[in-house]
């Protein structure tokens, strides 16, 4: 009976989790087969994209991590090249500390799994009182990374048998990211935490430019969402 009880939990988070990565389905088959045949036109054959992506599972750093494995070998210059792409994920661990409370063994395989995709899921979605929390952000977490070796898979596979024109998938990440702030602006009574983020956005990145307005982005929404964490509840615009 325990056994079919915890069966029956797992299923109903899946089914759960599922819809809401379908947006990040179409953009990581899309993403992940072109990084395949990058990396197949690269001289790479598709083990490696599939090995890749299914232990680094950092998009823009396995772009770069091409170039890395084709240039002279320089473990410090990967280290901090790695540290700079990935360092807005320190911000998106301390968001999450409170959720993955409770999570038991999910939470490593949760820490090690969170891309930008699956922390936008994990921390907006409004996960039904009959849905165990833990198994629906384990998952979110399990069907993106599956998507992005999927697709990665496939890539390195076809891209030696069918000509690619890569040019202009890139739109694919930011449409996506457009629909999670449209569908998470709906959700909200309140928009302030909308638009502290486009707010902090738009004001860093007129001060530090394209290239280098990211972190203090990051840093910026996290401190003005903990220093009006309060009001914010009050007003309903904080899960």
């Amino acid at each position: 009976m325990q056994a079919y009880d915890e069966k029956h939990r797992k299923w109903n988070a899946l089914k759960a989790a599922f819809p809401h990565t379908l947006p990040i389905l179409t953009g990581f088959l899309f993403l992940g087969l072109t990084y395949g045949v990058y990396m197949n036109v690269s001289g790479f054959s598709f083990w490696y994209p599939m090995v890749m992506s299914l232990t680094i599972f950092g998009g823009s750093l396995e772009f770069v991590a091409v170039s890395m494995l084709m240039g002279a070998f320089a473990p410090l210059q990967t280290l901090i090249m790695t540290l700079m792409i990935q360092a807005r994920h320190l911000f998106y661990g301390i968001s999450m500390l409170e959720k993955f409370k409770g999570t038991g063994w999910k939470k490593f395989y949760l820490i090690f799994g969170m891309c930008d995709e699956s922390f936008s899921i994990n921390y907006t979605a409004k996960i039904p009182k009959t849905v165990d929390r833990g198994w629906f952000l384990f998952f979110v977490t399990l069907l993106n990374h599956l998507y992005w070796v999927a697709g990665a898979t496939l890539g390195g596979i076809l891209g030696s048998l069918i000509p690619f024109e890569t040019n202009g998938l890139e739109f694919v990440m930011t449409a996506m990211f457009v629909v999670i702030f449209l569908d998470q602006w709906r959700k909200e009574k309140k928009h302030i935490t909308a638009l502290i983020g486009v707010g902090a956005s738009v004001l860093c990145l007129l001060i530090f430019g394209p290239d280098s307005f990211l972190l203090p982005t990051m840093a910026c929404i996290l401190a003005f969402l903990s220093f009006l964490r309060r009001p914010i509840e009050k007003a309903g615009g904080l899960e």
